[in-house]
């Protein structure tokens, strides 16, 4: 299907607008109750639904493509065209800047009772993180890139294989459930050291957001200029992650058209009572040489 370059960048900003919304919705939740209406679990729930229903949403339309590292992944593997790559991206920016102003104002009022009106980035009210992943205190740099790298590698590894019809595809209405069953696993197992943003766009589009809300540039500068982290490791954790795949399952998997299907031959080939086949190019040679014989006795 050809897709209309502007209606699909329109259905990524806003069907990544409800996964963003669902999730960052959720985290001020969480936060702004002090954990009394909600917990980590909440959170990590709400993307996932929101991933799940954004892919029901536009499946159909654009292919529910939600995040850059896996767009340029398909780009690898000839499964999107890589002049769409670029207008992708900037719309799955755009749509989780749009879903993190929704939950903004649905709860502004929390969100500034929360720290007497103030919005900041570190300190024990912060509410920064309520849109935006932040590295642990414990956590070195190269900690925090190699964690993004691992967790996005690993979700390329999960989903790539879905929709592969000559190994287990999975039925493609159940897609977006697998997907989002595969997110939810690595937000619960790979979280604690920096968030599993594990999406350029799920943390670039907030974090601009947030510098224009009001927290400031300090959503760029605090942690040593951690921003880049979540930026460029998914970047190159999806390369890994699609070489991985490419390497050592699908360039082994059967080719269908290696071995032709000669089930219908064979019975037709074969006699029954166990008498031995005769070819079918023989039996026919066989046929026209009794008629012509039999005609040739009819003339004399």
């Amino acid at each position: 299907m050809t897709l209309q370059p502007d209606k699909s960048r329109t259905t990524f900003s806003l069907t990544f607008k409800d996964t963003c919304m669902f999730g960052c919705a959720a985290s001020a939740q969480v936060k702004t109750s002090r954990e009394t209406k909600g917990e980590f679990l909440s959170v990590a729930m709400a993307f996932c639904v929101g991933l799940m229903s954004a892919m029901y949403l536009c499946g159909g339309v654009s292919g529910a493509h939600l995040n850059p590292a896996v767009s340029l992944s398909f780009c690898i593997i000839g499964r999107l065209s890589w002049k769409k790559l670029l207008p992708y991206s900037i719309s799955q920016v755009l749509g989780a800047y749009l879903g993190s102003a929704v939950a903004f104002l649905l709860y502004y009022d929390a969100i500034m009772d929360y720290n007497q009106g103030k919005l900041t980035v570190t300190g024990p009210n912060e509410t920064a993180s309520i849109f935006v992943t932040y590295p642990s205190e414990y956590l070195s740099l190269q900690g925090s890139f190699l964690d993004q790298v691992i967790g996005t590698a690993t979700l390329l590894l999960c989903i790539l294989p879905l929709d592969e019809k000559r190994n287990n595809p999975a039925p493609a209405g159940l897609l977006p459930v697998i997907v989002a069953a595969v997110v939810l696993g690595i937000s619960l197992s790979m979280s604690s050291n920096c968030g599993a943003a594990i999406n350029p766009a799920r943390d670039f589009g907030p974090r601009l957001f947030t510098l224009t809300a009001g927290w400031g540039t300090e959503v760029f500068t605090c942690y040593n200029y951690w921003f880049w982290v979540p930026l460029v490791a998914p970047t190159l954790g999806a390369i890994v992650g699609t070489c991985i795949y490419l390497v050592f399952i699908q360039w082994h998997l059967p080719d269908p058209e290696a071995e032709p299907d000669t089930r219908i031959t064979d019975i037709l080939e074969t006699k029954p009572c166990g008498m031995k086949p005769v070819p079918m190019e023989k039996k026919g040679t066989e046929g026209f040489n009794r008629k012509a014989s039999k005609e040739k006795e009819e003339r004399l």
